[in-house]
């Protein structure tokens, strides 16, 4: 059986399906604020809840509908436990600054945990114990170094031979007082205290541009404008760089979750492997049951084409787990990842000192975007923040030098071969089924929808000039230097691409301009 027979028309992702649309307006006039905040993620929602409780008056710009991109397709674990990384960290960057991201991410839980409390939010938030485990002898060593360096940074850490899951484990370590909740439901309810007194929620209403000259003006597609004393691009990926460079310090990482019905009931816990490829495990309220959230698989975007073979992988991990009765969810999510697996949060760069970036947060948003709305709210507001050297932008280790090296050497690789990737003898093209073709030394890539409509595009990506990739599972062209995703009708699924790609115009075989959207 292949995924897509296995699949049938499953919806996706979970957060989103379970909850109602927002219908936020359009930024359709200028408008001046304290604070402009590019991106309706946690993050940005987080930020801009906390600024306006500050008295500060906000504007939230987001191009789709707030929490539908990375926010709205995460595991959504509020956690601490980042896989095995305080021993790296205390290696790669010091005690005090591994510290600093000990305690930034366990006040982000703290601070999750009361205002659920405080605002009475009903999103199914959980305190849970959170396991890293191993099935293999050569994380022993790893597992027993990482409970003893949580230990000594204050978090409440340890080692266990034994875990509620059913099979054996070489080894684990456990984090106490961590916790899980419904993300789209905390980040609904905290939106809507967002707008009124100034402070405002504008979505469909994509930014295009800074202009720094002084005083931050945000320019976006409609023409519109946001002026505003202060900027923070919480766009998950920075669609304005800045002179950051950030292009050659990120890249985007795939990875899935299906959401399966089991029959025996999931032991309480947060789970996740010490080895790769990684299996990710929590349970969800669900109805008058539970949804098994099963996560993993990973590879950079843009590579690969049956991505279906990775939901099938869990599946079966699923089915060789538990009884499985069904298969109710499935969906990708794209992270984020720096060279040395912290996240950016600070100023764009040390030449900016009204332009703020939070991005980079690896497999873990949850705790590290609501860290970054704390260390962003008290830079604007204090100037300074406790944890705000750890993750500043501008640091340079000699331990992150390697990934920058293979990082943008795979970017000129990608860039390269797909300038001089040949089109296929082949031209026919079957419903459901993409090829890239070659129309007047166009690079045209053409998908057959399943109603037999011919879609064409250019695929071209419009951020840097990468030749897309088709992914197969999710029907898109996504580029595999930087990320950026786009239907197969040439509409942005995801940037850091603010323009969408052309048409091809089969009746004169030219290429049709069409800018936004």
């Amino acid at each position: 059986m292949t995924g897509k027979q296995e699949f049938k028309e499953i919806p996706s992702p979970y957060w989103i399906a379970s909850t109602e649309q927002t219908n936020y307006p359009t930024l359709d006039q200028d408008v001046e604020v304290e604070v402009a905040i590019i991106g309706g993620g946690i993050v940005g929602i987080t930020c801009a809840h906390l600024l306006k409780n500050e008295g500060l008056k906000v504007a939230v710009i987001e191009a789709d509908r707030i929490l539908q991109g990375t926010t709205g397709h995460s595991t959504a674990k509020i956690t601490s436990q980042h896989g095995l990384i305080y021993a790296q960290l205390k290696n790669q960057v010091g005690e005090e600054l591994a510290r600093q991201y000990a305690q930034a991410n366990e006040q982000a839980i703290r601070l999750v945990a009361d205002t659920v409390d405080k605002l009475k939010i009903d999103c199914d938030f959980g305190w849970r114990p959170a396991y890293v485990y191993t099935q293999s002898e050569k994380y022993l060593q790893d597992i027993e170094d990482e409970v003893e360096a949580a230990l000594s940074l204050g978090i409440k850490a340890s080692y266990l031979e034994k875990i509620p899951l059913p099979f054996d484990v070489k080894a684990a370590e456990r984090f106490d007082n961590q916790a899980q909740f419904h993300p789209v439901k905390y980040l609904q309810a905290l939106a809507a205290k967002i707008p009124g007194d100034g402070s405002h929620i504008f979505e469909q209403t994509r930014a295009v541009n800074i202009d720094d000259d002084g005083s931050p003006i945000v320019v976006t597609s409609q023409g519109t404008t946001v002026r505003a004393e202060k900027v923070i691009i919480a766009s998950h990926y920075p669609f304005f760089d800045g002179g950051g460079l950030y292009f050659s310090r990120i890249y985007q990482d795939k990875s899935y979750i299906v959401g399966v019905k089991i029959k025996e009931k999931f032991p309480e816990g947060m789970y996740i492997t010490a080895e790769d490829p990684a299996r990710s495990l929590r349970s969800q309220n669900y109805e008058d049951g539970e949804l098994v959230l099963l996560a993993g698989e990973h590879h950079k975007t843009g590579y690969g084409n049956d991505t279906n073979v990775h939901y099938q992988n869990l599946i079966n991990f699923g089915k060789n787990t538990f009884e499985v009765q069904d298969i109710l969810y499935r969906w990708s999510t794209q992270d984020c990842m720096t060279t040395d697996g912290i996240p950016y949060i600070g100023n764009l760069t040390p030449r900016s000192p009204n332009l703020y970036l939070a991005t980079g947060f690896g497999k873990w948003g949850m705790s590290n975007g609501t860290a970054a709305g704390i260390i962003l709210k008290d830079l604007i507001v204090k100037g300074d923040n406790p944890w705000a050297e750890v993750y500043n932008p501008f640091r340079f280790k000699l331990s992150s030098l390697k990934t920058f090296v293979w990082q943008n050497l795979d970017v000129a690789k990608s860039f390269v071969a797909g300038k001089l990737e040949r089109a296929p003898e082949d031209t026919e093209i079957d419903k459901g089924q993409a090829k890239i073709l070659k129309i007047d030394g166009e690079r045209i890539g053409a998908y057959r929808d399943e109603q037999g409509t011919l879609h064409m595009v250019d695929t071209t990506c419009t951020h840097l000039g990468c030749e897309l990739q088709w992914n197969d599972g999710e029907t898109s062209w996504d580029c595999p230097c930087h990320g950026s995703r786009f239907s197969y009708e040439g509409d942005i699924v995801e940037g850091p691409a603010i323009y969408r790609l052309n048409h091809w115009n089969e009746e004169d075989n030219t290429v049709e301009t069409r800018v936004f959207k």
